[in-house]
């Protein structure tokens, strides 16, 4: 019955080991191995973008990438993904990083993340170009009508910022811009910044405004949870530094010119720029 016994503790310590082996190199060891730092790259503007014609990313993902890779002189690829397998993803090793992945409680107990300010994003709305909306208290009437899209971050915001407003919900992102572009709300609330992408085209006669006080939140970069801290750690430090020299509005500014938007009309992604 011993023998027994301790074949099983054998096979299950080897079980153990097995799943567990993949694993056991820690990230920054694997980077330094590998010479490559894997981004987990889910296609969306502006954290996004890749060119159908040519294949190249770019984005404040990628751009973000290629400033680390540079300082661990080291390369940097996309591994393509979507938002909802980001963090399945870094559990499984599939990439090193997610770029733009909001710290939740949720999100934490089962990853790890940067503590350093990657950067602010905001809710917005979008109104006419000639509009003087300045605050939530202007939209924050029976007479005014919002359209969001159903059960979303910016709708639960929103909802809670415009208590007074007639508040339109859509099934999707996509329906409610076309029910502001079609006259029937006022404004279109959401991420300022998907906003300003998704309907960029039309930011001519249009504007994305971050009505004051800003209800702003920061985001962060996604890793997978180990017990070595020297990635998480290090990348703390380099994405706090670029926020406050600046390097990571550059990035952003670039990719704004390179689709061919005018950054003036492009939200901030700084705090001190939203009050």
């Amino acid at each position: 019955m011993r023998i027994r016994h301790l074949l099983v503790a054998a096979l299950t310590l080897g079980f153990a080991l097995g799943t567990s082996g993949a694993f056991a190199q820690s990230t920054w060891d694997q980077i330094k191995e590998t010479n490559k730092i894997r981004v987990g790259c889910a296609p969306s503007e502006p954290w996004y973008y890749r060119d159908p014609m040519t294949g190249d990313w770019s984005g404040i993902g990628p751009g973000i990438a290629d400033l680390l890779a540079q300082e661990l002189q080291v390369e940097w690829e996309c591994v393509e993904t979507t938002w909802g397998n980001a963090v399945a993803g870094l559990q499984a090793n599939q990439f090193d990083m997610v770029v733009a992945l909001d710290a939740t409680p949720q999100r934490a107990l089962a990853i790890d993340f940067a503590t350093g300010t990657l950067l602010y994003y905001a809710v917005g709305v979008m109104v006419p170009i000639d509009s003087a909306l300045d605050t939530w208290a202007e939209l924050d009437t029976p007479e005014m009508s919002v359209s969001v899209a159903l059960g979303t971050s910016n709708d639960r915001a929103i909802t809670g910022l415009l208590p007074n407003a007639n508040i339109v919900r859509s099934k999707t992102y996509a329906e409610a811009l076309a029910s502001y572009f079609a006259g029937r709300v006022d404004a279109v609330g959401g991420s300022a910044q998907s906003l300003a992408f998704t309907a960029r085209e039309q930011l001519g006669t249009h504007k994305v405004v971050i009505p004051k006080p800003p209800s702003a939140s920061t985001t962060s970069i996604g890793i997978r949870k180990e017990p070595d801290k020297t990635w998480r750690d290090w990348l703390s430090v380099a994405v706090d530094y670029y926020y406050h020299r600046g390097q990571t509005a550059r990035v952003y500014r670039e990719f704004i010119e390179s689709r061919g938007m005018d950054p003036a009309l492009a939200p901030t992604i700084k705090l001190t720029e939203m009050q």
